[in-house]
């Protein structure tokens, strides 16, 4: 598998530079056109979307604490016992 996709990046790789260099020129030989369609129409719809109410309020909220103690800080408490 690894080798097909080196294979794969080798040829992209290959073509990008061949392009940036001009070894390899790619030129439009014809114009596109769409095709012609006669008559048609769009079609129509009806949406019923609900109600949205945006807006604020002040609001309190109690946070928690927290308390993180390092080894550190652990062993020097077990040392003043």
């Amino acid at each position: 598998m690894r080798g097909v996709l080196a294979l794969v990046a080798v040829v992209v790789l290959l073509l990008i530079v061949g392009v940036a260099t001009g070894f390899i020129n790619l030129g439009q030989t014809q114009e596109a056109k769409l095709p012609e369609v006669e008559g048609g129409q769009l079609p129509k719809f009806d949406a019923d979307v609900g109600d949205v109410d945006v807006g604020t309020k002040t609001e309190t909220i109690e946070v928690p604490t927290i308390d993180v103690d390092t080894a550190k800080t652990d062993a020097s408490e077990d040392k003043d016992k």
